[in-house]
């Protein structure tokens, strides 16, 4: 028998267990916010739940994905429901929150832009972007931030390559090398009176305001320095396969995509000596670093535990092979930050990864004009040009029947410049690069122009957010396109209803790199032989600072889709006495080319000299550093022909040292004999349908070759008299 107290014990013990058995149940078994380590260690204060408890419904799938502009849906206390105990408060509306990354490469650019753009979607405070970067980084980035103009957003950038010397030293098996170990570095790299700043990887994109994870800051005790979310696989618990061995690490690590740093209290505490020592410590017994600066990271934080502070595992969700990143959330709204991990990338594989993919698809796409958005409750100093392009654009009359040409003209675009990787080619004296724009319609192109040309070519795409993406699948696709790492593709993001083609000539002329150029159209092929032709001509006429020439390529076109092209000037005659062949707009046109005088170039065997004519718009080889093409001319019409105005122009003055503001150089006009390229039949571009069609259009632009004539006089005195018979006539409705 029972002692008399030993029912109401047993009952006693009984209902403790139902209570914390519910308590498991509603709080996913995180009663009090305490959590152990493997080793039986307590989990740091912080009422932060075990990242890792399982939280996936039991159908395993996720809920239905918060829009973008908000989840509706989520109650008030269920955006993030891995939180426990109180919230950190928020930080100041207007507090500028500090964000630090890595970025080296041509690729490593493009995801920190969808990086940025996650961020600029949800954020509300104003943000100061550290950018640690080559050579190649920054000069992506640099033009691309300048050209977004975002508000309340600043750029500083520091030298990669200053800081390898710290590294170096560091064997890493790691596939992003050197630059994969510089977040070691960013207390002694970063400004000394930066106190905190977020450091993120390339790699990840944001599902919630940044601002509150700045405010995650406000959990840390007098002497934790490093904010991390646990590591979410078994990484670091090894044992993975044989001989596996891993560096040291508390329990299951930390993973540094994301990380929250206190640089004062690390500068205080000494820690470039304290991750130095330990370093050089492990690779006594271990070869190399696996994992990067994540490897050091968790080495120095297992010999001082007190210097991190456990962040909820929703702002780093890892999508690596065989994580348990799928037991931190249950619905789309708990998600915070996503980390594509994986050397796989999108690849990876993944419960929820179509989720995920989609997800950060969103953001690849999005075009990043509609992120220029003020932060009207923070003032802040706007980015440079804008208060001169907002008075500009208030100055506009959209009662103006040529308003939208006056607003195309004012737009900034968004230029990635080598939006691919892009080897420079190496320095010679007379190489000469192809320069050429173009837009989607016109992509078919580029095979068969790799095949003409084999020289380096600078090529500015004129491209969407989206279609810039099927852009770089159609060349990875493409075994001609892959395999040429000398041609540059700078994207210039659409906006306005108007092509601006001389605005994208002037970013491909910008970005070229040999002394030479070959202003040509993308719906040309030069001969097979043209590259080795103009570089041996450049030789042998002695071009340089002392003789400064256009040389004209005569152009030619074909009206059918499908002909011989020919191989030598004996068989483009051929073709062209058999009616194969036409002079360019020979039937729409002719005085846009007539100055080439292809009589004389039949017979010719030596370089001629040409005069500039009224609407000669020919295809020329110049020096780099000749006229940029005048932007005001956007859509169809005389964007070439005022061009070659100013060449001529130049010339002239030249000439006459004795006008008003002379330069120095002389562009004479030089037919090569053995030159030639060929226009292939098309569609009619928007521009050019528009042109025909409306008497409107052609008045703009008749307004603006007057524009045009007005700065042209005042740049070049008197001179600019010879061309006013040029600019009275009619545009052809042919071309431009």
């Amino acid at each position: 028998m029972l002692p008399r107290g030993r029912p109401r014990a047993l009952g006693a013990a009984a209902l403790l267990l139902l209570l914390l058995l519910l308590g498991f149940l509603l709080f996913g078994g995180d009663l009090g916010c305490e959590r152990r380590e493997p080793g039986g260690r307590a989990g740091a204060p912080g009422c932060f739940p075990g990242p890792l408890m399982p939280r996936v419904p039991p159908d395993g799938r996720l809920r239905r994905a918060a829009a973008l502009d908000g989840d509706p849906g989520a109650g008030p206390g269920d955006h993030n429901r891995s939180d426990c105990g109180p919230q950190p408060p928020p930080p100041p509306k207007c507090e500028l929150l500090h964000v630090a990354i890595v970025c080296a490469g041509h690729n490593s650019s493009r995801d920190v832009i969808t990086l940025v753009k996650s961020m600029l979607f949800y954020r509300k405070n104003p943000l100061h972007l550290h950018l640690v970067t080559d050579a190649v980084a920054r000069n992506i980035l640099e033009t691309l931030f300048h050209t977004w103009m975002v508000p309340a957003v600043r750029v500083s950038f520091y030298h990669a390559d200053q800081l390898k010397p710290q590294v170096s030293w560091i064997p890493n098996k790691h596939y992003s090398g050197l630059y994969g170990l510089m977040k070691l570095v960013l207390p002694s790299a970063l400004p000394a009176e930066l106190a905190r700043v977020i450091v993120l990887d390339t790699d990840v994109t944001f599902a919630s305001d940044i601002s509150e994870l700045w405010a995650l800051f406000a959990h840390f005790s007098d002497t934790q320095a490093i904010g991390l979310v646990e590591n979410q696989s078994d990484w670091y618990l090894g044992n993975l396969w044989k001989n596996h061995r891993p560096w040291p690490a508390l329990g299951r690590g930390f993973n540094t995509g994301v990380i929250l740093l206190r640089l004062d209290r690390l500068r205080q505490a000494g820690w470039e000596q304290m991750w130095r020592l330990t370093a050089r410590r492990e690779l006594l017994s271990l070869p190399a670093t696996s994992l990067a600066d994540q490897d050091i990271f968790n080495a120095v934080i297992k010999e001082h535990p007190g210097l991190v502070q456990r962040l909820p595992c929703v702002w780093n969700v890892q999508l690596s092979d065989h994580t348990l990143a799928e037991r931190c959330y249950s619905e789309a709204s708990d998600l915070k930050v996503i980390h594509w991990n994986s050397p796989k990338k999108l690849r990876v594989k993944n419960k929820h990864v179509e989720f995920f993919r989609n997800f950060y698809l969103t953001f690849l796409e999005y075009d990043g004009n509609l992120l220029r958005r003020e932060l009207f409750v923070c003032p802040s100093q706007p980015p440079p040009g804008a208060e001169q392009l907002q008075q500009a654009l208030a100055q506009l009359d959209e009662e103006d029947p040529c308003f939208e040409f006056r607003q195309q003209q004012l737009t900034v675009h968004r230029v990635h410049v080598t939006f691919l990787p892009h080897e420079p080619p190496p320095p010679r004296p007379h190489d000469v690069t192809l320069v050429a724009q173009l837009s989607m319609d016109r992509l078919q192109m580029l095979e068969a122009l790799c095949r003409h040309w084999p020289g380096p070519m600078s090529l500015a795409l004129y491209l969407t957010d989206a279609e810039a993406q099927q852009f770089l699948h159609f060349v990875e696709a493409s075994p001609v396109l892959a395999a040429r790492q000398d041609v540059a593709y700078h994207v210039v993001y659409r906006e306005g209803p108007l092509y601006p083609v001389n605005q994208l000539r002037n970013v491909a002329l910008a970005q070229a790199l040999t002394p030479y150029v070959f202003l040509s159209d993308i719906d040309f092929l030069p001969a097979y032989s043209l590259y080795d032709y103009l570089r041996a001509s450049i030789e042998q006429l002695g071009l340089g600072s002392r003789r400064k020439a256009a040389l004209v390529v005569p152009a030619f076109e074909t009206l059918r889709y499908r002909f011989s092209f020919p191989h030598s000037k004996v068989e483009l005659l051929a073709l062209l006495d058999a009616g194969t062949l036409y002079t360019f707009r020979y039937h729409e046109w002719p005085r846009g080319h007539a100055p080439t005088d292809y009589a004389r170039w039949r017979e010719a065997q030596a370089p001629y000299r040409v005069q500039w004519a009224a609407n000669y718009e020919p295809y020329v080889v110049v020096p780099r550093d000749c006229p940029r093409y005048d932007p005001r001319f956007v859509g169809f019409g005389w964007n070439k022909v005022a061009h070659i105005v100013e060449l001529d122009a130049q010339a002239r003055q030249a000439r006459q040292p004795l006008l008003l503001c002379p330069t120095l150089q002389e562009y004479e006009l030089l037919v090569l004999p053995e030159a030639f390229t060929i226009h292939l039949p098309h569609a009619p571009s928007l521009d050019i349908s528009r042109f025909r069609s409306s008497p409107t259009y052609r008045d703009c632009l008749q307004a603006l070759k007057d524009e045009f004539h007005q700065d042209l006089s005042r740049h070049h005195g008197a001179a600019a008299l010879k061309y006013l018979p040029a600019l009275q006539q009619p545009q052809s409705p042919a071309r431009g």
